[in-house]
Formats: C-alpha cells, sequence, structure tokens
C-alpha cells in the first residue's frame, strides 16, 4: 500500500509588481478572515476567493490549492514569532531576566489576541508540520534561546543550558496553546504572563 501523495503547499510564484502584491496580501487577509470564522475544516479556497472580492482562478494564480494558503499564513506566524522572541530576548540595554519577562509577555498576549486563527492553524498543522520551512523555524527559534541561555549561565555546562532553554520553549509553546483555546481578557492575558516569568526567572535565578 502506498502513501498518498501529499498536497503541493509551496506558493506557485511570488508576486513581482505592485499590483500583484497587492493581490496576493488581499487574498491572504481574506484567508485570515475565513479562517477565523469558519475554521480549517471548512476553510475552501472559493471561500477565501468570495471574501476577497476575486475570481478563484486569481488565487490559483499563486496558490494552487487551500493547503498552499494555510501553509504561507502558517510560515508568516512562523517569522512573526521568531522575530518577536529575538527582538525580545536580544533588545539592548535590558537585563537578561527583564528581556525573558517581556517575551514572556508578549508572547502571551500575542496568542491571547488571534485566538481563531491561531488555534485554526493548529488543526491545520499536520500538512506541514514536517516541512523544510517548519524546521528552519524551529532552528531559528532554538538558535535564539541557546544564545539567551549561553548570557544568562555562561559558566553552566552546555547540558543544564539545553535542559533550561528546552523548559522555557515547551512552556512556551504549551501555554500559548492553553490562553489561545478560549478569548481571554487583558487581565487574564496579564496574569498568564506574570505567571510564567516568575516560574522562569526563580529558576534561572538559581544558576546565577
Amino acid at each position: 500500500m502506498t502513501d498518498r501523495p501529499r498536497p503541493q503547499i509551496s506558493s506557485r510564484k511570488q508576486p513581482k509588481q505592485a499590483r500583484s502584491a497587492e493581490l496576493v496580501a488581499a487574498i491572504l487577509q481574506a484567508a485570515i478572515q475565513v479562517l477565523a470564522k469558519e475554521g480549517a475544516q471548512r476553510f475552501t479556497t472559493a471561500r477565501v476567493a468570495e471574501k476577497a472580492g476575486v475570481s478563484v482562478g486569481s488565487v490559483y494564480q499563486y496558490f494552487p490549492n487551500k493547503a498552499s494558503i494555510l501553509f504561507r499564513l502558517q510560515t508568516d506566524e512562523w517569522k512573526q514569532t521568531t522575530d518577536m522572541m529575538r527582538g525580545a530576548l536580544e533588545a539592548p540595554g535590558k537585563p537578561p531576566l527583564e528581556r525573558l519577562r517581556n517575551l514572556v509577555h508578549v508572547f502571551v498576549q500575542s496568542e491571547c489576541e488571534e485566538v481563531e486563527m491561531r488555534g485554526a492553524l493548529d488543526d491545520a498543522a499536520p500538512l506541514y508540520r514536517n516541512a523544510p520551512e517548519a524546521q528552519e523555524a524551529r532552528a531559528a527559534v532554538q538558535e535564539t534561546i541557546d544564545k539567551f541561555m549561553l548570557e544568562v549561565w555562561p559558566k553552566a555546562n552546555a547540558d543544564a543550558r539545553t535542559m533550561a532553554g528546552d523548559m522555557i520553549l515547551t512552556t512556551l509553546s504549551t501555554m500559548g496553546k492553553h490562553v489561545s483555546n478560549t478569548a481571554r481578557t487583558p487581565a487574564e492575558a496579564r496574569t498568564y504572563g506574570d505567571a510564567i516569568a516568575d516560574m522562569f526567572c526563580a529558576y534561572l535565578e538559581q544558576g546565577l
């Protein structure tokens, strides 16, 4: 028995002109709205085209199927998260633990702000979980946290730093899914952020 072929998830082509870029931006914005409203299971190219006010053929110029649209949304989200983590943890002029605390709050807030879309993207994750872009995104995040841990615990052995970094990433990922499974108030987001940040800082302070 042969495995069923996986759908193409890469874009057909990249927009080269301003008008084409605007079309792709409109398609992606419409996709976000459809995904948030319908969820991954009812997400279709036709619904995206209708929401964007364009023909299905126009969508197919850039995205061969719905999986490729979802994948583009996910890769954009990965890049945003990676840039956010790097910006928070590498912020100049701030003590390391203050940077970590800021990262936690920014991360939790971002998860709470996009509840519907993030949940739907999680549902679609099997389509692209092992894609090269997914591996690159995970590697970029791991590199950022490894660099941060080396700064915080310069005298610790590599295994201890790796374990601490894994604890931070795993906890953020798990808590991100938890807080994004339902709408949260700003006060609730701050409470979650404070609790996680306090735990991280208390743990890291033991090794300083």
